[in-house]
């Protein structure tokens, strides 16, 4: 398996190392700060390399919901058999072009580098059977590099340490509060993306809507749950992720919303509205105009001399 995954370590310790040695003249570099820049640093490397995919997600997204009505057609016509409804629906997205599973093309193509990251920070704090600390090297991981982050700390708590690995109150602390901050975004990128981001829809008869709600709550336990057992190192690199999905989501829904959604009727008002300020204020520039040469010709008009009197 190693042999596998070797290089996919190499590529999230060799961009860590990177990070490391330009940031390290400034902060220092057996500073925790500065392999939290690390994270933070392949975390924004990897979003921008899917930023294809993101948008391949927004477009699945729209397609699904221009969707909709076939949709429930098909769900209307063939409610009796199962089969058959999933037969026509998978034509139906064929003709389309377009993928149910789009949405998730994103976390999908983070876990290689999530594992990966996983096992190299878990690497860094690896003990042997007789508890003596001995950390396993991972790619470019090693040597000095090595030493260095297992040294490490984010607010007191080694980015090497667990909540359920650690005995230590600090970092049981730190990963809970982290745990905390990745459940919370998580829940409201998914509220921002069903509260504005998608179109009104009948929730008693739309299995999208079901899905969102089911996201909305599941993902957030499911981090919370598995987060105990993630290094502090990784919870940061969760973290950051929601923080950029949940900016990049609110850029696309505030400037390039979906059709139908909340948001874009929003838009669509604002853009009413400047157009009609516009309007009146072009209006207000031509009355100007036409009032202005007729104020200019009253001044022009000499003035008649007074005759004089004898």
């Amino acid at each position: 398996m190693d042999s596998i995954l070797n290089p996919l370590y190499s590529i999230v310790s060799g961009v860590m190392v990177a990070i490391h040695q330009a940031v390290a003249p400034i902060f220092g570099k057996d500073s925790g700060v500065t392999w939290t820049l690390s994270i933070i640093g392949l975390v924004i490397l990897i979003r921008i390399i899917l930023i294809p995919l993101f948008v391949k997600q927004i477009k699945s997204q729209r397609a699904m919901t221009a969707l909709q009505p076939h949709m429930k057609e098909i769900q209307k016509k063939y409610k009796d058999d199962r089969q058959k409804q999933s037969e026509e629906m998978m034509k139906l997205y064929k003709e389309h072009k377009t993928n149910p599973l789009a949405s998730c093309f994103p976390i999908l193509a983070q876990a290689p580098i999530f594992f990966a990251l996983f096992t190299v920070l878990n690497g860094i704090a690896a003990k042997t059977p007789e508890g003596v600390s001995a950390p396993i090297a991972r790619g470019f991981l090693k040597g000095e590099y090595l030493d260095s982050a297992a040294q490490a700390a984010f607010f007191g708590a080694k980015i090497s340490q667990s909540f359920l690995g650690s005995t230590d109150t600090t970092v049981k602390i730190v990963t809970v509060l982290l745990i905390i901050f990745m459940s919370a975004t998580t829940f409201t990128t998914q509220r921002q993306l069903m509260v504005k981001g998608m179109p009104k829809m009948d929730a008693s008869n739309n299995m999208m809507l079901q899905q969102q709600k089911i996201m909305l709550y599941l993902f957030p336990v499911i981090f919370a749950i598995s987060g105990v057992n993630f290094p502090v190192g990784v919870l940061i690199y969760w973290s950051t992720t929601n923080l950029w999905t949940w900016g990049q989501q609110y850029y696309v829904i505030k400037r390039n919303p979906t059709p139908g959604s909340p948001a874009y009727e929003e838009l669509q008002r604002k853009r009413a509205h400047k157009d009609k300020l516009d309007a009146k204020g072009a209006e207000g520039i031509d009355q100007d105009e036409a009032i202005e040469p007729e104020v200019q010709g009253q001044r022009e008009q000499p003035k008649k001399k007074k005759k004089k009197k004898k």
